[in-house]
């Protein structure tokens, strides 16, 4: 693909970044480990939360070989707050998969590193680029939303055309032995000068060659999916065994985490109202109305008694974790 300026504007990037870009506990490592660990918390969440929490998750599992021999709740409890659980589980697959199929060594080969669970096409390009200095591409928002505004291009980002045009673009425009600081360029441009809203274009690195006539309106993206309003009806009973909570099973994103029960609307209707609660999930809002139970209440098949002292340790959703200590004994 020709891209015209390539050289030009491949430099640019890496001379801002060398400049200007920030420094991240992710940044001072060449551990592809760590890395992936990083690129994995990164996906749906922000840099500020994952901070928050990397350098600790990461000093109790610095290895491979010390997730893959945690349990699959010890993952899932480590993993709370940063949400959207089937990262957590694919990344301890992928740490099994490197102890059993690669004797607990990081492959440093493409084919290899695409063979291990939940890894796609981005988390290739930056664990190559960021561990390996390799000229891998890779496209996340930001480095769409520079792309879209670098040429001026109208193609929905999140559209298959516009996906395997940025591609094509990422491939055609990495630096061939900077490609560690062009790809973190890349992005950091997007999240701090080359913005969704009021981007700062006086200074950015890549002015020169920016054909955006009106940069805020790139990218264009396709219709919002509309959210779905859900609603919930759940009970809260402790007793002198524990708080009743219910493990989920199945193939849904919080299988193995507990929550707390629920019971259809009539069942409730007798009961008092304790809370409350409003929050979302993806394309969910949900709405939980939290019911103190009777002590004598049938518990169903999956719902078990936790005792308090074990409650820190169980691994559940934020919002749960949230109501239940608001409402446990001080």
């Amino acid at each position: 693909m020709s891209i015209p300026h390539r050289q030009e504007i491949a430099q640019a990037l890496v001379d801002w970044f060398s400049a200007n870009g920030k420094d991240y506990p992710w940044r001072r490592t060449t551990d592809p480990w760590a890395i992936l660990v990083s690129e994995i918390m990164l996906q749906q969440t922000t840099i500020p939360t994952v901070l928050g929490r990397y350098d600790a998750w990461m000093r109790q599992f610095p290895t491979p070989a010390a997730l893959a021999s945690a349990s699959e709740e010890t993952a899932l409890r480590s993993w709370e707050g940063l949400g959207y659980y089937r990262r957590v589980r694919a990344l301890r697959q992928a740490a099994i998969t490197i102890q059993e199929k690669f004797c607990g060594q990081f492959p440093t080969e493409e084919a290899a590193i695409r063979t291990l669970p939940g890894i796609g096409d981005y988390t290739v390009g930056a664990v190559l680029s960021f561990a390996f200095n390799r000229p891998a591409p890779l496209v996340d928002a930001n480095v769409s939303r520079v792309f879209a505004r670098l040429f001026n291009d109208p193609t929905p980002v999140d559209s298959p055309a516009g996906r395997r045009q940025h591609w094509q673009l990422a491939a055609g425009l990495v630096h061939p032995t900077e490609a560690r600081k062009y790809n973190s360029a890349l992005m950091e441009l997007g999240q701090t000068i080359c913005t969704s809203s009021n981007p700062t274009c006086l200074i950015c690195p890549l002015k020169t060659w920016c054909q955006a006539t009106d940069p805020a309106s790139l990218p264009v993206k396709l219709p919002k999916k509309k959210m779905t309003t859900t609603e919930h009806h759940d009970i809260f009973l402790l007793t002198s065994a524990g708080l009743l909570m219910e493990k989920q099973t199945g193939e849904k994103r919080h299988a193995g985490m507990y929550r707390l029960p629920r019971r259809p609307l009539e069942s409730c209707a007798e009961l008092p109202l304790l809370a409350t609660q409003k929050y979302s999930v993806t394309r969910y809002k949900v709405t939980r109305r939290l019911y103190l139970a009777a002590a004598d209440i049938t518990a169903l098949p999956g719902e078990e008694f936790i005792p308090l002292e074990q409650l820190a340790d169980t691994p559940m959703a934020s919002p749960d974790r949230k109501i239940i200590e608001k409402h446990l004994p001080r």
